[in-house]
């Protein structure tokens, strides 16, 4: 995918876009908007008749109408299983993703989906909450192993080739802010070795497979003790151990790192067994990941979670790759 990366309508035209998206919905949804935050998508608050709802619009050159729908129809799925998942809204037509014609010609998707009640996680959760993650994690990963998907069914690929490489999805680590000239070769090196480390591990059906993909703490609510995913709009095929990295994303170096990994692996190994090929590849899709991070730090620049940062955010990449190249520890902490 070469795809434009930052959605170039501005907050105004968003939110009149948005505006323009709830008169296809009943008049029992016309209500209050406001915008919660942007990033690949942006999403709104929407405040009617005492309820809320968060309306996902959908930038241009990233996910197809079908890919959209096969998200939802995921998340039908998992419902059924009685994990707690968002769920769409439909349309006065009877539609869960509707299409939005811009004057130039271009096409946007938008979602509207039922509020999920909890509060989103920082840094300072208790790592017990990883753990939980863990267990639902690895429900997600059971249900994708045995359940049937329908025939149109299409998600984005997340692999090695489209996570780091010079056509991935979302752009080239050497554009991330404040990276050393230097410092690529270190990089390089650790892509290098990440590369053949995964052509061993393989793509078997046990290993890879219908994945979340961003199960970051900005994804997640913790409501009365209890751990719930939400934003599925990066799902897609990748290695099922993909989602242990992406639960750490942009917070690989900070100190409690490694704790949060011992917890998502403990809850993980109460519900499915991680074998030992599979724990030796945790330190190659955690440094994966961040180095995926970086390429998403340079083409997403103008997103505040990218300017937040901050200035040394690139160092503590390149020296978790020494790390990972160099020791057998876990590529992150301090």
């Amino acid at each position: 995918m070469s795809a434009k990366q930052y959605d170039t309508l501005d907050n105004t035209a968003l939110t009149a876009l948005a505006q323009r998206t709830l008169a296809n919905y009943p008049a029992a949804l016309h209500g209050t908007l406001s915008l919660l935050c942007r990033s690949e998508n942006a999403t709104f608050l929407l405040v009617a008749q005492g309820q809320r709802y968060a309306l996902r619009l959908h930038r241009g050159d990233y996910h197809q109408k079908a890919d959209i729908e096969s998200e939802l129809q995921w998340l039908d799925a998992l419902r059924e299983t009685g994990i707690m998942v968002p769920q769409a809204v439909l349309n006065t037509q009877g539609e869960a993703v509707q299409t939005l014609t811009l004057p130039d010609g271009s096409t946007r998707y938008a979602v509207l989906f039922h509020w999920i009640e909890g509060e989103m996680p920082t840094t300072e959760v208790d790592p017990r909450a990883f753990r939980q993650l863990g267990q639902i994690t690895a429900r997600l990963h059971q249900h994708s192993r045995n359940w049937q998907r329908p025939q149109e069914f299409q998600r984005i690929i997340w692999d090695h080739h489209t996570m780091v490489s010079p056509q991935s999805h979302w752009g080239h680590w050497q554009d991330a802010p404040n990276l050393k000239p230097q410092d690529r070769a270190v990089v390089e090196q650790a892509i290098a070795r990440i590369g053949d480390e995964l052509v061993d591990y393989g793509k078997s059906a046990e290993r890879y497979g219908l994945i979340h993909a961003d199960l970051r703490l900005t994804n997640l609510l913790l409501h009365r003790g209890e751990t719930r995913v939400i934003d599925f709009d990066d799902c897609g095929f990748g290695w099922y151990l993909h989602d242990l990295a992406a639960a750490i994303s942009f917070v690989e170096h900070h100190p409690r790192a490694a704790e949060w990994v011992d917890h998502w692996l403990q809850g993980y190994e109460q519900v499915a067994h991680l074998s030992d090929a599979d724990m030796a590849l945790v330190p190659t899709l955690l440094m994966q990941r961040r180095i995926q991070l970086l390429a998403w730090a340079g083409s997403h620049a103008e997103t505040e979670m990218a300017q937040s940062l901050g200035p040394h955010w690139a160092d503590h990449s390149v020296r978790l790759c020494r790390r990972y190249l160099e020791t057998s520890q876990l590529p992150v902490g301090a």
